[in-house]
């Protein structure tokens, strides 16, 4: 990856509806050349995909929140059968494995308050191989971004 992918990827995060031509000018390239790079990035999965930024209370979501998941076995078995029972629910918005005291962070959303107590009772407590739950409520996001940091002075030209 050179620095010109770097500024394409920069761009598609600020933007990833920009058309290819206002790409390609912002990034010192023309239209054909620029396409090609960035079909190129797709097919090596560095870009993974494009997505809208929603406001959450405007599609009806007043609560998120993270909930820290710790397993009662660690065995590989238990750890995939949590993972994969967790595909299905439609609440948890995203599921990162970590270290520390506990083993998974899960982000959570519902409609309001007695939504995410029906979760918690009915869908949560379900899912197998959990030792310990425990919820914190987001008050309010300060900073909430997609996009990663590039340093397109530094390229691996």
């Amino acid at each position: 990856m050179d620095k010109t992918d770097k500024k394409i990827l920069i761009e598609l995060q600020e933007n990833g509806r920009i058309t290819n031509a206002e790409l390609a000018k912002r990034v010192g390239l023309s239209p054909a050349p620029c396409l090609e790079r960035v079909k190129k990035l797709e097919k090596q999965g560095i870009i993974k995909g494009y997505y809208a930024k929603l406001d959450t209370e405007k599609i009806g979501i007043g609560v998120e929140t993270f909930v820290v998941v710790t397993l009662s076995r660690h065995k590989h078995d238990a750890i995939t059968e949590f993972i994969d029972a967790i595909q299905s629910v439609p609440e948890i918005i995203e599921c990162s494995y970590i270290t520390g005291r506990a083993d998974f962070i899960l982000r959570v959303t519902a409609e309001n308050m007695k939504a995410y107590e029906d979760f918690l009772l009915h869908k949560l407590s379900k899912l197998p191989g959990l030792q310990h739950v425990e919820t914190m409520m987001i008050m309010s996001n300060i900073k909430e971004t997609r996009k990663y940091p590039i340093n397109s002075d530094k390229s691996k030209d």
